[in-house]
């Protein structure tokens, strides 16, 4: 493992990059690697505790395993850098299920497939990093190639998934449904996984937006999604962090009006740094959706609803970008425009929605849910992030052997944007190929750093 990390390493000083890191095909692939797992043994340790008292760091595991087989279609790569997201939260306290029901239901599909079907699960489903080998049949990648990988694993082989693979019923989500993920030195992924690197990016910025991004892009401005237009007014929640982070970027990339909730003056500010206008404070406006646990309180509806057309001049959200979940979405349903659309992924505040449907059903507004992205989609957001129009939201970055304690910080929304993790990469900053272009656009870059 040391060779192949001096070997992208060398590639940081290198004149030509490609035949520095070009060298890492020749290298002899370890037998084993160090990856964060979660172990089948310990999937009821937390039976009886609420979610919230939860402890990421008691289940993540840091250990080493053995190297999986490649297999057909497949490519091995050395992990620089990946970062955490909310189901890697949910992996770690068993939650709403383990995830070892989804290896062991993968397992049986075929020989290939049981590889997956371990007492432990190597978790994460974002990495940037270097291919090392590919397996057969693969043609688009090669050894050497600086790397992203989006989280969608899907066969292909069922009909229903060739209009949009994400309504394939085999596809699932790398690093959560799957074996071999991001938070570790090696990962393995499906080769239609991969993407380019963005080369004025770190390793971990690179690293970073990968499922966040693509999840907004489908929600926001696919036709798959909200189907978003010029002029569209769209109310983002928890628009600083990881997931509307980027929402709230692609509002204002696609001439959008942005009405973003956050919950801190520290998370308004970062809001209008990224250039929106019309921010809630939910917190100090003291709004409360929820009378008790049982009850929701409409009133509490009404009065955000009359604060966004304060915001707006009068005008209503056109689209609901929502990922709370139990908490809010009955009042996105109350405050979407008449003919609007609240669009849905992820429930981090709980699964079980409630809303009053007589603001659904007679004033023709639509719920439509949304689930990460197909690999056109993640592509599309992926060369948004090349191109500098979509900038990474990484605020800080552990290192592999604190992995827990970065989900942690995840679990407790201590965090802003995205919380990354050095895998192979000794330090940030490091896989910079492109430093013009990284210094026109180093303010947005660094923006979330260090908050």
């Amino acid at each position: 493992m040391q060779d192949i990390l001096e070997a992208i390493m060398a590639a940081d000083g290198s004149v030509d990059p490609a035949r520095e890191l070009g060298g890492v095909a020749g290298l002899p692939v370890p037998e084993s690697y160090r990856g964060v797992v979660v172990r089948a043994e310990e999937t009821r340790m937390f039976d009886g505790m609420a979610t919230r008292d939860k402890d990421p760091r008691k289940a993540l595991h840091l250990q080493e395993v053995p190297t999986p087989e490649l297999g057909p279609g497949e490519a091995l790569v050395a992990v620089m850098a990946s970062a955490i997201n909310y189901n890697t939260v949910w992996t770690s306290i068993f939650e709403p299920l383990s995830t070892f029901r989804f290896l062991q239901r993968y397992g049986r599909t075929s020989e290939l497939a049981r590889r997956h079907d371990l007492p432990y699960h190597v978790v994460g489903s974002d990495a940037a990093g270097v291919v090392l080998r590919v397996g057969a049949g693969v043609s688009r990648w090669r050894p050497g190639d600086e790397v992203v990988a989006h989280c969608l694993s899907v066969e292909l082989e069922d009909a229903a998934g060739h209009d949009d693979t994400m309504l394939d019923p085999q596809q699932r989500i790398w690093g959560f449904e799957t074996n071999f993920g991001g938070l570790a030195e090696l990962a393995v992924v499906k080769a239609n996984q991969l993407m380019p690197k963005p080369a004025h990016l770190s390793w971990e910025e690179a690293a970073s937006p990968g499922l966040v991004n693509s999840t907004a892009y489908r929600q926001l401005v696919s036709h798959h999604g909200a189907n978003m237009k010029q002029g569209d007014v769209v109310l983002i929640w928890g628009a600083s962090g990881g997931l509307g982070g980027y929402a709230t970027q692609m509002a204002l990339n696609g001439g959008a009006i942005p009405v973003c909730v956050v919950s801190s003056p520290e998370k308004a500010e970062l809001c209008r740094r990224m250039g929106a206008e019309l921010v809630i404070d939910r917190s100090a406006e003291g709004f409360r959706f929820w009378s008790d646990e049982q009850t929701q309180d409409p009133d509490e509806w009404r009065r955000f609803g009359e604060r966004i057309r304060e915001l707006t001049g009068g005008e209503d959200p056109d689209i609901v970008f929502e990922h709370p979940g139990r908490e809010t979405f009955g009042a996105s349903v109350y405050v979407a425009k008449r003919g609007g659309t609240i669009v849905t992924c992820a429930s981090t505040s709980g699964f079980l929605h409630q809303y009053d449907n007589r603001y659904l059903w007679m004033h023709l507004k639509r719920i439509v849910g949304s689930h990460f992205a197909n690999y056109r989609e993640a592509w599309e957001a992926n060369r948004l992030v090349a191109l500098g129009k979509i900038h990474p939201t990484v605020s800080r970055t552990y290192a592999l052997e604190q992995t827990g304690q970065a989900a942690y910080e995840v679990h407790r929304n201590a965090h802003q944007g995205k919380v990354g993790v050095r895998c192979l990469a000794p330090e940030d900053g490091l896989g910079v190929r492109d430093p013009e272009l990284r210094a026109r656009h180093a303010e947005a870059i660094n923006r979330f750093r260090g908050r």
